[in-house]
């Protein structure tokens, strides 16, 4: 394996309040020398900037299955040179998405194309996370190897308490740091 391809993941960035916190991971992990392809989804492009994750990662980064200028589907080739596929934060719409397969943005194609390994770091209302069924895809993509980051408890961004919250960067960044240096 190139030392490239050991350094390279893509970093999934999905539509919830969290998206901010998926910005100071991006730039931690540039810092610490992984070379860091983002894929945004369209809820996400609401709350933080393309420009702030291109800027922090020094890639182009990959919002939709459509405005490539290259020959090559960029879903296939980032699933190709990246080993991690990182998902921070990770909603209970692209949770299901991966536990069913539904492939509709740049982000859940790419997710279907990627045969490394997957880590999610969920975050969502507290009660959403309780849900039956969020709780049934957890299960699902556990037993399909999907590295789970577990939400941390407190107040979310509706003034809820509970778990629910997204893992602060730190966290995140050293479960990474553990991952690469391992596998």
């Amino acid at each position: 394996m190139s030392n490239k391809l050991k350094k390279s993941m893509i970093l999934g960035v999905t539509g919830c309040i969290g998206a901010y916190k998926a910005a100071d991971l991006c730039s931690k992990l540039t810092q610490y020398g992984y070379d860091v392809h983002v894929v945004m989804t369209a809820n996400a492009l609401k709350l933080v900037g393309e420009l702030t994750f291109q800027t922090l990662s020094r890639n182009r980064v990959v919002s939709s299955l459509w405005n490539t200028t290259e020959w090559e589907p960029q879903h296939i080739a980032l699933a190709d040179k990246c080993r991690l596929l990182l998902i921070v934060p990770c909603t209970a719409n692209m949770i299901a998405k991966l536990t069913w397969g539904i492939a509709d943005d740049a982000l859940s194609t790419l997710a279907l194309a990627h045969t490394g390994t997957t880590m999610i770091a969920p975050a969502m209302n507290p009660r959403m996370w309780q849900h039956p069924a969020v709780q049934e895809n957890i299960s699902v993509l556990k037993r399909r190897n999907v590295q789970i980051i577990e939400p941390g408890t407190g107040t979310v961004a509706c003034g809820d308490y509970g778990t629910g919250r997204l893992e602060e960067a730190t966290v995140i960044l050293n479960k990474v740091n553990d991952f690469m240096k391992n596998n």
